[in-house]
């Protein structure tokens, strides 16, 4: 096994644990709920300030002296405060950060579309903000004039900071849908596949859903599995901020004694900590194994024919492919062995287990972010249909146990609203009735880049890309989460102009030719819920320094460009920044109001504690997903064309699609292992999310020194493994395939399988000739060696987990990481 710094075992801190530890010496006596007395308070000490802000780890208390933030002190209310916060005042002063207005040398001396070779290489030059906001102005209006808003690309997509006012994303489509609207992007990297299929199985996208409480779940289940996710990782951050009470729930399962079984290649953080049984799949396989499952439900008669009579239709049709029927092969344990290597004994074993006990299925999304993802979790759904256990109190399925802690129970709380894209006028109206003037799914970026005017199928429509000029991008890192880097970096030479709003100097920011540096939430005011399925908490967020050399919030930004445009005042509606706060959470104080709730006036909030804790209910604490549906399918019918469950779909299969068919099918990847491609690359490299960052946010702060091996993104490798190929723990490696080739460091465990890599996403890609497809990438961006293909023409979802390579210890002297340094002139 490695080392705990190596392999993350820190994973789930309790809090009492968590103030024992390094940060206890700093945070003394302040934890306390004294400290939240006053949201903005002068301390003893000279030009001590202590304010309530948050991120998507949590909410905290910033500590300010002398006009520096030096800490952020957790909520005391958290149970399991993230130690990632610890790293937020060495984010705000970064080397990495960007610190002026930049302009690429060849784009200022030539003009759109000059040298865009350059891009990724190229030198910057500082330009005042006066030149900048007339360079990005003038640049909008030509695209516009000369293409029209098919020019422009603002599908920005990436885990932008938290607020409701400094949405970057939608400040940023605010500014393009006065002037006409642009191309946008619709679904996301995490559930590409999954939000699509889902809606045709169960008629919502699921994937967003609250699931069954943790208190109903602590009370009935019988059998927890958790299929191809890591909630005790990944529950660290929430899209807003984090209530951690997802990690509670696993807390008291383990406390609990309820056995949990975790289906995963990786033994994952959270198989450590529940000391449940690990069952290692080939990645990929799982639909296989379901299938297998399956098999023997319907084989030893375990299965619920009344359940699948009442509230599914399809499923006659789905039992001639499992049989053998329709195909000749049935889909037996044997059969899924052969391709799963889980043996089939252990296969009819989980069905039996399944049967016999109140079993909940808790999957995670990593299993659909690969060639034909969109199955595998209708054939989940499929699965506890023939359990027959949906709806039942502690039974059935869920797919968000593992984000943003589903599961836990919702606050009765108002809705807190933020800014719009919409704006409040004729251009609002317009943005309501077009939603952009085309839509791309995310995934097909690139895509759309190298086939302007080529079409493809998208959940059963023609889709023609649009003739995109213009790329803006704010509030993400493409090149950290879009695959097949090399192609991605030739693509991304054809716009004739790309302007990136940006805190650091990514390799996003990096292959722009406009950069315009942006503040970090802790350099402005603003106001965010915390929790995404509770809602449980309202937080002022305020600033805490003010923003560092020439930043500027990305609503400022907008506002001056707007301005340069003649749009200002429509723009910005005659707003500051604590009239939009102030109007927001007014709004949420009138729904509180309306509903018995109790809220303070705003200047209370803001000048006193602003946090408020909501409460929960019986209500809430009781919630069973699909308990309505499965009481009276005919009043509460799902969302699908029957009413209920669709293990078979007439409207994909009207679809006729060849890589998508009716029913959940077991289709063969472009590569997996023993399959296609294994024979040349015989290792599979999984790309979990990592344990010391939010994808690549933070990995430009001190906390890379606790993962980091030999100053490289961290590869887990089998000792069987490593030893065939002369590796021991520490080397530098190189991973590669006909894709690409990356650097890492070598940890060498038994936590992986001997034929699968962990090599996490979010590593900087770190190119040693920038601008030029095919180089070494010195640093470890695993989506150098990853496919960018979609999922099916049904979804065209992402397939960042589908990855076959080979490593091979590094020789000689390795080249120097300069990811985290900025480029010339920067």
């Amino acid at each position: 096994m490695g080392s705990i710094r190596h392999l993350g075992m820190a994973a789930v801190v309790p809090r009492r644990t968590f103030l024992k530890g390094s940060a206890a010496a700093a945070l003394g006596t302040l934890a306390g709920p004294s400290l939240l007395a006053h949201a903005a308070t002068r301390g003893p000490i000279l030009d001590v300030l202590q304010a309530q802000q948050g991120s998507h780890w949590g909410p905290f208390v910033g500590r300010v002296e002398g006009g520096r933030f030096v800490q952020a002190i957790p909520n005391p209310e958290d149970p399991f405060p993230s130690s990632l916060t610890q790293a937020l005042p060495d984010s705000v002063y970064s080397p990495a950060r960007v610190k002026y207005p930049m302009v690429r040398e060849g784009f200022l001396n030539g003009g759109a579309g000059a040298n865009p070779e350059e891009r990724g290489r190229g030198n910057f030059v500082r330009v005042s903000w006066d030149e900048a906001l007339d360079l990005v102005a003038g640049e909008i209006q030509r695209v516009k004039d000369t293409y029209g808003n098919e020019g422009f690309f603002t599908g920005s997509y990436g885990w932008k900071s938290v607020g409701r006012l400094h949405n970057c994303h939608t400040v940023m489509q605010r500014l393009f849908n006065l002037i006409g609207g642009s191309v946008i992007h619709s679904g996301d990297y995490s559930t590409g596949a999954s939000q699509v299929i889902m809606p045709h199985v169960v008629g919502s996208l699921e994937v967003y859903e609250q699931q069954t409480v943790w208190p109903v779940i602590l009370e009935n289940t019988q059998l927890v599995v958790v299929w191809g996710a890591d909630p005790l990782n990944t529950n660290k951050i929430d899209w807003v901020m984090c209530d951690h009470g997802g990690i509670e729930g696993f807390r008291q399962l383990k406390e609990a004694g309820i056995p949990v079984i975790c289906i995963d290649p990786v033994q994952s953080h959270t198989a450590v900590y529940m000391g449940a049984e690990l069952i290692q799949p080939r990645p990929q396989t799982d639909m296989a194994m379901m299938l297998g499952v399956a098999y023997a439900l319907y084989d030893e008669g375990l299965h619920d024919q009344a359940f699948l009579d009442d509230y599914t239709t399809g499923f006659d049709q789905f039992l001639a492919y499992l049989k053998g029927d329709s195909d000749g092969t049935p889909k037996t344990p044997a059969w899924a062995s052969e391709i799963c290597g889980v043996p089939a004994e252990t296969i009819a074993g989980l069905a039996r287990r399944f049967a016999e006990n109140r079993t909940m299925l808790m999957s995670g999304w990593s299993m659909q972010r690969a060639h034909h993802g969109e199955q595998v979790h209708w054939m989940l759904v499929t699965l506890a249909s023939m359990l027959g256990q949906i709806g039942l109190p502690g039974g059935g399925f869920g797919l968000s146990y593992h984000y943003s802690n589903g599961g836990w129970p919702a606050s009765e709380s108002p809705v807190l609203p933020g800014i719009t894209a919409a704006g409040s006028g004729a251009a609002g109206a317009a943005w309501l009735a077009t939603g952009g003037v085309a839509s791309i799914p995310v995934a097909r970026v690139v895509d759309m880049l190298e086939n302007p005017g080529g079409t493809f199928q998208f959940n059963g429509n023609d889709v023609t890309y649009p003739p995109v000029k213009m790329i803006y991008w704010v509030g993400g890192n493409p090149f950290s989460h879009h695959q097949q880097r090399n192609r991605m970096v030739a693509a991304w030479q054809k716009p004739e102009t790309i302007v990136v709003h940006e805190c650091y100097w990514t390799a996003t920011a990096k292959h722009a030719d406009i950069v315009l540096p942006a503040t970090t939430s802790y350099e402005r005011n603003d106001i965010e819920q915390g929790g995404s399925y509770t809602n449980r908490f309202m937080v002022g967020m305020h600033k805490l320094v003010d923003p560092l050399y020439e930043s500027r919030s990305d609503f400022e930004i907008f506002t001056g460009i707007a301005e340069k445009m003649g749009l200002a005042d429509t723009y910005t509606e005659g707003k500051a920044e604590m009239d939009w706060i102030r109007g927001f959470y007014e709004a949420a104080l009138e729904q509180a109001q309306n509903r018995s709730i109790e809220m303070p006036d705003f200047d209370t909030f803001w000048n006193g504690d602003s946090f408020i804790d909501f409460p929960t209910s019986e209500r809430t604490r009781s919630f069973v997903r699909y308990s309505d549906f499965r009481g009276d399918p005919l009043l509460s019918p799902l969302g699908t064309p029957s009413g209920k469950i669709e293990i078979y779909s007439r409207t994909i299969e009207g679809f006729g699609y060849d890589d998508c068919p009716p029913h959940p099918t077991w289709m063969e990847p472009v590569e997996r292992l023993g399959g296609a491609g294994s024979d040349k690359y015989p290792l599979h490299v999984t790309t979990g999310h990592p344990d010391d960052r939010l994808h690549s946010q933070l990995a430009h702060t001190w906390l890379r020194d606790r993962y980091t091996v030999q100053g490289r993104e961290p590869v887990w490798i089998h000792p069987d493994t490593a030893a065939a190929r002369g590796i021991a723990d520490g080397d530098i490696v190189r991973v590669h395939n006909d894709r690409g080739q990356v650097l890492a460091g070598a940890i060498v465990t038994d936590r992986v399988r001997p034929d699968v890599l962990r090599l996490s996403e979010g590593g900087w890609y770190d190119p040693q000739e920038g601008g030029e497809p095919g180089t070494l990438c010195k640093y470890g961006d695993v989506n150098v060696l990853s496919i960018d293909i979609g999922t099916s023409k049904l979804a065209q979802g992402n397939c960042g987990h589908t990855i076959l390579a080979e490593v091979e210890k590094f020789e000689g002297e390795p080249p120097r990481v300069t990811a985290f340094e900025p480029p010339l002139g920067g």
